[in-house]
């Protein structure tokens, strides 16, 4: 019994040259997500009552907002890492 809050932070992408990169972090409440950053959209953006709310607090402080799209820099740059060394061990 009780609340269960987390937090998830993804790098999503398909191609080997990582130009469709997508940084994703969901904020999330007993299994459901109510708020999602996407550096696709480049926003935060709400899916219950309160993270439509949250999302309208975080578009406001551009701070946040610069920081959560420098991020998908940061996913690339780990990801290259990774999977040169997952190639280099074939």
């Amino acid at each position: 019994d009780g609340y269960y809050e987390y937090t998830m932070l993804e790098c999503v992408y398909s191609t080997s040259d990582y130009s469709d990169m997508v940084y994703l972090q969901s904020l999330s409440f007993n299994k459901a997500v109510d708020v999602q950053f996407n550096s696709s959209v480049g926003k935060f953006v709400g899916y219950t009552e309160e993270g439509v709310k949250y999302a309208e607090n975080f578009n406001k402080d551009q701070a946040i907002i610069q920081q959560q799209k420098a991020q998908v820099d940061t996913c690339r740059h780990n990801a290259q890492l990774s999977d040169s060394a997952v190639r280099d061990k074939s």
